[in-house]
C-alpha cells in the first residue's frame, strides 16, 4: 500500500543584507517498499527575524533521498519530468549559499520577493519554476480542452500578494476585507412538495444603476449560482460573481437554502450535502420561467458538491448545459477529518456558530419531534459535526454521521456527470483539502476538468487584476469559460442539453429586497 509522507526544509540566508527564511514544501510517496517519489511543490521565501546554518537541514534532507529519483508533475498536465540530482546537489547548495548569485542570469526574480523560477535542469530547480503555476487536468479527448487554451488566466501563474501567501490568511482576508457590492433582489419562494420553502433572489438594481436597467434578451443565458455551507445571496464572493455574469448579458441567480440568506424555514426539515431534490426542482422552474435561455450553475464548497452530486444523478437527463464547482469538498469524510486539524477548529466552529443561528431561529419547528433527533446537540453545536449528529443525519435516514458524510461526498458522482463540467480547487484549502479531488475520475470522464491553484485558501483566491479587495481570481476564470461553452453550445458545436421538464415547486410569494439582505455577520463570514 502506498503512504504518503510530507516534509519541509527550512533555511535562512541573507538577501541585501536582510535575512530570509526559505520553505522548501515537499511530498514523497512511498512505494511498495520500493522507495520514495520525491515531488518538490514550492519554494518560498518570508522575511525572518532568526538565522541558522544555511544549509545543514537541507543538506540533512536531501541526504535522506540520497539514492532516489526526483520528479516533478508541472501545471497543465503535462508528463512527469524526471531527473537525477545525485550529481548536482552539491553545486547546488553552493549556489544557494551565496547571496551574491541570487539575482545572477541563472534566476528569474519575482519583484515581489515571493518566488524564484531557476533556469537549470536539475529537478529541484526546475520545480521553482513551477511554484505558481496553474494546474490543468482535462482529458485529451474532451470537449473542454479546446475552450481551457483559450482562456488567458490561464496561461500565467497565480501570483497573490506577499502579505496573504498564506491559505489561513487568504481566507480570513477575503472574508473580511473584501468589498460588498450594493445589489437590490426580487426574492421568489419556492413552496416544496414537503412543504419546506426556499429562496430565489434575481438582482434588479444596485451601485452600478445602468447595469441593472438596461433590458436583457429572452435567450440571455441564465447562471444558478449555489453558495456555501450557511451561506446566501448576501455573501461577496456570491455578488461579485452576480455583477460580472450580468455585465457579460448573463440572467444570474442566487438559490438559497432552507433558512439560509434570511430564507424561511416552513417544515422541520433543512439542507444538506446528499439531499438535491431542492436543487432539481429549482433547476425546473428556472427552466420553465426562462423558456427560452439555456441554463447553466455554479456552486461554492457545500454548494458546489450539491451541484456536482445533483449532475450525477441526472446524467444524460441534466436540464443544465454547463457547470462549474468551487471549493468543492468532495471527500466529506476526509474534510471531516481535516476540520480537526489546528487552525482549521476556527473554521469549524465558526460554521457552527452560523448553523446554530439558523436552527434557533426556527427552533419552534422541531418542538415535540421524537426519533432519534438530539435537539439539545443542535441548539447548541459546538462543532459542525455536533449539528450534524443532532438533526441532519437523523433528518435524511443515515445510522451516523460517517455514513452520511461517505454517501454525501460528490467524489461518487463525478464518473456519470454527462455535461461539460470544470472543478477549480486551491492546493492549500483548508476546508476542502486537495487530497480529496477525485483526480482520476475527472480525467477520465471527457465531460470534466480540473483547475488547481497552488494558492486560494477557501474562497478566498485573493490574486488577479483586482486584488486584494476586488473580486476573487477564480470570477474571470468561470465567466471566460461560460461564456466560451454558451457560445459552442448555441453554434451547434458543443452539446446541447436543453431539456424542460416541469417542476413540483410553487411559487408562493414576490418580494423585493435590499441591498443588505443576508450580509452575515463578520465572525460567521469567514468560509460562508
Amino acid at each position: 500500500m502506498d503512504t504518503a509522507v510530507s516534509s519541509s526544509v527550512v533555511c535562512n540566508m541573507k538577501c541585501a543584507g536582510i535575512p530570509y527564511k526559505y520553505v522548501f514544501q515537499s511530498s514523497s510517496v512511498v512505494t511498495g517498499g520500493k522507495g520514495h517519489t520525491l515531488s518538490w511543490r514550492s519554494f518560498r521565501k518570508y522575511p525572518s527575524s532568526f538565522e541558522s546554518p544555511l544549509m545543514k537541514n537541507f543538506t540533512s534532507s536531501v541526504k535522506t533521498h540520497r539514492s532516489q529519483i526526483c520528479s516533478l508533475k508541472f501545471g497543465r498536465a503535462d508528463p512527469p519530468l524526471l531527473y537525477d540530482c545525485q550529481d548536482k546537489r552539491s553545486s547546488l547548495r553552493n549556489y544557494l549559499s551565496s547571496s551574491n548569485t541570487l539575482f545572477n542570469s541563472d534566476w528569474k526574480s519575482d519583484r515581489r520577493g515571493r518566488t524564484f523560477s531557476p533556469r537549470r535542469s536539475c529537478c529541484i530547480q526546475s520545480s521553482l519554476r513551477a511554484a505558481d503555476q496553474v494546474e490543468v487536468l482535462v482529458n485529451q479527448e474532451s470537449f473542454n480542452k479546446q475552450l481551457l487554451t483559450r482562456i488567458n488566466i490561464l496561461k500565467e501563474p497565480y501570483k497573490r500578494p506577499l502579505l496573504l501567501s498564506n491559505c489561513h490568511v487568504e481566507t480570513i482576508f477575503a472574508a473580511y476585507f473584501r468589498t460588498l457590492p450594493t445589489i437590490q433582489y426580487k426574492r421568489e419562494c419556492l413552496k416544496m412538495v414537503d412543504g419546506g420553502t426556499v429562496a430565489l433572489d434575481w438582482p434588479v438594481g444596485g451601485e452600478d444603476a445602468g447595469l441593472w436597467s438596461s433590458d436583457l434578451p429572452e435567450d440571455a443565458p441564465v447562471l444558478v449560482l449555489l453558495p456555501g455551507l450557511t451561506g446566501g445571496s448576501g455573501d461577496t464572493y456570491v455578488r461579485h460573481m452576480l455583477v460580472r455574469a450580468r455585465k457579460a448579458g448573463w440572467r444570474p441567480v442566487v438559490f438559497n437554502s432552507r433558512g439560509c440568506g434570511d430564507s424561511p424555514v416552513t417544515s422541520p426539515q433543512f439542507y444538506s450535502a446528499s439531499f438535491t431534490e431542492d436543487l432539481r426542482q429549482v433547476v425546473k422552474y428556472v427552466a420553465n420561467y426562462c423558456s427560452n435561455s439555456r441554463i447553466y450553475a455554479a456552486g461554492w464548497s457545500l454548494g458546489a458538491n450539491i451541484l456536482v452530486r445533483y449532475l450525477g444523478q441526472e446524467g444524460e437527463n441534466c436540464v443544465l448545459s454547463g457547470a462549474v464547482s468551487l471549493c468543492n469538498p468532495f471527500d466529506l469524510v476526509l474534510a471531516d477529518i481535516n476540520f480537526h486539524q489546528g487552525f482549521n477548529n476556527i473554521y469549524d466552529k465558526s460554521l457552527a456558530s452560523a448553523l446554530q443561528k439558523i436552527f434557533k431561529k426556527h427552533a419552534k419547528l422541531f418542538e415535540g419531534i421524537g426519533g432519534e433527533y438530539n435537539i439539545e446537540k443542535a441548539a447548541n453545536p459546538k462543532t459542525v459535526r455536533d449539528f450534524d449528529e443532532g438533526i441532519t443525519r437523523v433528518s435524511f435516514g443515515f445510522k451516523t454521521v460517517d455514513e452520511y458524510y461517505d454517501f454525501s461526498s460528490s467524489s461518487r458522482s463525478i464518473k456519470d456527470v454527462r455535461i461539460p463540467l470544470l472543478c477549480v480547487q486551491a492546493e492549500d484549502d483548508p476546508i476542502a483539502p486537495a487530497a480529496g479531488i477525485p483526480r482520476a475520475d475527472i480525467e477520465a470522464n471527457k465531460n470534466c476538468a480540473l483547475v488547481v491553484t497552488p494558492g486560494g485558501g477557501h474562497l478566498g483566491w485573493i490574486a488577479g487584476g483586482e486584488a486584494p479587495l476586488g473580486a476573487p481570481w477564480t470570477d474571470p476564470l468561470v465567466m471566460d469559460y461560460l461564456v466560451l461553452l454558451n457560445s459552442q453550445v448555441s453554434s451547434g458545436k458543443g452539446p446541447d442539453t436543453r431539456k424542460r421538464q416541469e417542476s413540483d415547486a410553487r411559487l408562493v410569494s414576490v418580494d423585493m429586497v435590499g441591498g443588505s439582505m443576508g450580509v452575515p455577520e463578520p465572525e460567521e463570514a469567514v468560509i460562508r
